[in-house]
């Protein structure tokens, strides 16, 4: 298991350094691709995307198809003063332990025969599509069980702890345009200036009530307005809201009383508020058989004192959408303690890497109890 462990290590180094963002991934999905090649993996990409499938296993005998999930792209956000793709969120991490897993089977040439795993190494998963077009290409038609695994903030789940499900909830980002006209710094009057008609955007989305039962938020994360000549008063801008909500439902309710403020603010000072783009994730629809597997699998790779019980977070993951279209997918995604600090999408964050070798065995074991095997 050393090996294994030494060379979940290197890889994880090569894609850090190697950072792509959504839908840029070419260079991870070629080393992806030739790593999956080099064991025994029949591999599948795409003319449409980035992103790779590799095939271990025996697809023949109508044994269940297990699909095992990692993300593959980066953000794009300032380190140290200059702006770069960064794994800050882990998925050079997720892509080594999902290799790790396929290293580690292969130390038990028993297993092929018995199993039939389809490896994801999906794009895009920041921006919210890639899982989409995943399933667009067909990915999980014949997948029955599909696993994920996704680093946690020591906050979360701590280091040597796991838990079986992460219960994310639902995503909605608008990027909007204000389109009116500029005026001098002299003569207010002649026209609406585009930064106070976004803080009326902001104060009115301070002014959304839901139940309170049912964590959300709304905030304005983005505003550019304005030039280099600090005596024009802006009459343009564009800005970015970011929607987040537990359940699908109460994201269709924030959502239409954001669409609402968008039309207040039309009448109120006659401009044009155009809304540019919207990306969105599902809340996570969980699986009871799913679970148990990661519940049996926690408790064999690291013992029953480990498992964490069920995580509920405003974070989402574009993971469900797999479950979203294919209703009777059993899917879960492992919640990995690994004492990361100082946060998810931190431009510094960091993690114990030692905790890799526990998301391969928790996988590893997951495989073991779907199959019903009892490979040491």
């Amino acid at each position: 298991m050393a090996n294994v462990q030494e060379k979940i290590q290197n890889v994880f180094e090569y894609l850090h350094e190697n950072a792509e963002i959504s839908w840029e991934e070419k260079e991870t999905t070629k080393y992806i691709e030739r790593t999956l090649s080099e064991n025994n993996c029949e591999t599948i990409t795409f003319d449409n995307c980035t992103g790779v499938i590799g095939k271990y296993g025996n697809f023949e005998e109508g044994i269940p198809v297990v699909g095992i999930r990692a993300d593959i792209d980066a953000l794009w956000q300032e380190v140290n003063g200059k702006f770069q793709a960064n794994h800050s969120c882990g998925h050079d991490a997720h892509m080594s332990m999902v290799l790790g897993l396929l290293w580690k089977m292969e130390q038990n040439p028993a297993l092929k025969d018995k199993v039939a795993i389809k490896f994801i190494f999906q794009p895009a998963e920041e921006v919210g599509t890639g899982a989409l077009t995943m399933v667009e290409n067909g990915v999980v038609e014949d997948v029955d069980y599909l696993f994920g695994i996704h680093l946690r903030p020591g906050q979360e789940t701590k280091m040597g702890q796991a838990t079986p499900v992460i219960v994310h909830g639902a995503t909605k980002m608008f990027r909007v345009e204000i389109k009116g006209e500029d005026a001098h710094g002299a003569r207010p009057h002649l026209n609406e200036n585009a930064i106070e008609i976004c803080t009326q955007i902001v104060n009115m989305l301070n002014k959304i009530y839901l139940d309170p039962k049912v964590p959300h938020s709304v905030k304005m994360t983005q505003l550019q307005a304005g030039g280099k000549s600090a005596n024009i008063i802006p009459g343009s801008a564009t800005f970015a809201l970011d929607l987040r909500a537990q359940t699908n439902e109460a994201i269709d309710e924030l959502t239409k009383k954001v669409e609402k403020i968008f039309e207040t603010v039309r009448e109120l000072f006659g401009v044009q508020v155009n809304v540019l783009h919207t990306d969105g994730i599902a809340a996570a629809k969980t699986n009871n058989e799913a679970i148990s597997i990661m519940q049996n699998a926690i408790e064999k790779a690291l013992g029953k004192e480990a498992l964490d019980p069920e995580l509920v977070t405003p974070g989402g993951d574009d993971f469900h959408f797999y479950t979203i279209k294919k209703p009777e997918l059993k899917a879960t995604m492992v919640g990995l303690g690994c004492d990361l600090q100082p946060g998810l999408h931190h431009p510094h964050m960091s993690f114990d890497h030692d905790a890799l070798i526990n998301g391969v065995e928790i996988l590893y074991q997951a495989v073991l109890t779907t199959y019903d095997l009892n490979i040491d």
